[in-house]
C-alpha cells in the first residue's frame, strides 16, 4: 500500500494562508444531462442562447471532461484544508461493515492498528461513477479527533494560497450543495470546491455530531456576559447563539474572521470616543479556524497584537483542536480551544476566561447600565435578522 504522508507544511499559523489538497471526481455524463443543459438554455431568456449556440454551450460546459469511447466524462475538481489530511493512500483492501447506514460507506481497513471507515465521496455526493480508474485514491483525513478516508477519483497536488481567495458560495451553489460546499477558489482553468467534510461524517454518524450538554445546576444566567461569535457554517453559528443565549449571554454573530475584525474596530471607536471600558461591548472572542477572506488564527493573531483588544479572551471552537494542531492556537496566543463536538462546555469555558480576563485586567470589571451594554448591531446580524 504506497502512501503520501501530510506533514505540517504551512507556514507560520497567523499568516491567513492555508494549503488544500486538490482532488478530482469522474462522473458519467449522460444524454439525459445533455438535454437538462439545452433544456435550461433555451427557457432561461436571460441567456439569449440561440438553438444554434446551444452546441457551443454543450461543448463549453463539457471542457474539463474526457472522452472514452462513445461515453463523455465530467470531472470535477475539490479540496480539503491540509491540516486534516494525514495522508494519501492507494485503494486500501475493505472490510465490509455490518448493519451499514449507508451504500457509501465501502467499509473499514486497518491502518497501523487502526481502524478506518471508507466513504466513496462520489456516491456520497450523489455522481455516477465514470470508470474504473488506476489512479483512486483514498484520503484518510483526522478532525474531530475522528479518522476517516474518503475515495476519490485523483489527486492533483497541493496548492498554498490566502484565505483571502477563498470566496464563501452564494446562495445558490448552498442550497445545490446542500451545504457541503463551504469555499470557492477560481484557478485560471478551473474552480475547486472545498467540502465541508464534518458535514459528511456527522451524517454518516450522528452520535459525532454537537452536543450541548448540560450548563449545571449552579450556572447563573444572570451575569449578561458579551460574546462575539466568528463562524461561517449558519448551522453551528446558530447552536452556539442558542446555547450562549440560554446562558445569558448576549451574542454578536458574524460569519468569518473580517467581519469579527470589523466590528471589533467599531467597538474600538466606541471605547476611545466615548470613554467606555471594553468589557461594556464585548467580553470575549469564540471563532473558528477555516474561515474565508480571514481565518480564525489570523483574527486571533490580530486581537492579541492590539494595545486594546488584547485584553479580549480568545477561545477557539474548531474541528482542527486537536493534540497536533493544538499548538498553531498557542502560538497566536488564543487562551483556550475546544474541539467542535463538544460544544457544551463552551458556555462554562467563556465564562471562566471572562473572569479571569477581570482580574487581570480590573478596568474591564466596572459597572454598567443596561444601555451602555447595548453593542452596536454587526453586518451579519441585519442579514440574518
Amino acid at each position: 500500500m504506497s502512501q503520501t504522508a501530510i506533514t505540517n507544511i504551512l507556514l507560520e499559523a497567523g499568516t491567513n494562508e492555508l494549503e488544500i489538497v486538490e482532488f478530482y471526481l469522474d462522473e458519467a455524463f449522460t444524454e439525459e444531462d445533455f438535454a437538462r443543459v439545452e433544456a435550461l438554455a433555451e427557457i432561461d431568456s436571460h441567456s439569449q442562447l440561440s438553438q444554434e449556440k446551444q452546441p457551443e454551450m454543450r461543448d463549453n460546459f463539457l471542457s474539463t471532461g474526457e472522452q472514452r469511447g462513445s461515453k463523455t466524462f465530467y470531472r470535477g475538481y475539490y479540496g480539503v484544508n491540509v491540516a486534516k489530511v494525514t495522508e494519501i493512500i492507494r485503494m486500501p483492501r475493505v472490510t465490509e461493515l455490518p448493519e451499514l447506514q449507508s451504500p457509501s460507506v465501502k467499509g473499514a481497513f486497518n491502518l497501523r492498528n487502526r481502524i478506518v471507515p471508507l466513504v466513496d465521496l462520489g456516491m456520497w455526493l450523489g455522481k455516477i461513477p465514470a470508470h474504473e480508474s488506476q489512479d483512486t485514491k483514498a484520503i484518510v483525513t483526522e478532525f474531530n479527533n475522528v479518522n476517516t478516508a474518503f475515495m476519490v477519483t485523483g489527486v492533483n497536488r497541493i496548492h498554498r494560497i490566502s484565505w483571502e481567495e477563498v470566496e464563501p458560495p452564494n446562495q445558490y451553489v448552498s442550497s445545490v450543495s446542500s451545504d457541503t460546499i463551504v469555499g470557492v477558489v477560481k484557478f485560471e482553468d478551473r474552480i475547486v470546491f472545498l467540502l465541508d467534510l464534518e458535514k459528511i461524517v456527522t451524517n454518516l454518524n450522528p452520535r459525532l455530531a454537537l452536543r450541548l450538554g448540560d450548563l449545571g445546576e449552579n450556572w447563573d444566567v444572570s451575569r449578561g456576559y458579551k460574546a462575539l461569535i466568528a463562524d461561517d457554517s449558519p448551522l453551528i453559528r446558530g447552536m452556539q447563539k442558542d446555547l450562549l443565549e440560554k446562558a445569558g449571554y448576549k451574542v454578536k454573530v458574524t460569519t468569518n474572521g473580517r467581519e469579527a475584525w470589523e466590528y471589533l474596530q467599531e467597538c474600538k471607536k466606541l471605547v476611545e470616543s466615548e470613554n467606555r471600558s471594553l468589557k461594556d461591548l464585548v467580553q470575549v472572542v469564540v471563532t473558528d479556524i477555516e474561515m474565508p477572506v480571514m481565518d480564525g488564527l489570523n483574527l486571533t493573531s490580530r486581537i492579541k497584537e492590539d494595545p486594546l483588544l488584547k485584553r479580549l479572551p480568545v477561545l477557539i471552537f474548531s474541528s482542527l483542536v486537536t493534540e497536533k494542531l493544538r499548538h498553531r492556537g498557542e502560538s497566536v496566543g488564543a487562551d483556550g480551544q475546544i474541539s467542535k463536538p463538544e460544544v457544551g462546555s463552551l458556555a462554562r469555558r467563556a465564562a471562566d476566561l471572562i473572569q479571569a480576563y477581570a482580574e487581570k485586567f480590573p478596568d474591564m470589571n466596572t459597572e454598567e447600565t443596561d444601555s451602555e451594554g447595548e453593542l452596536p448591531p454587526s453586518k451579519t446580524e441585519d442579514k440574518e435578522s
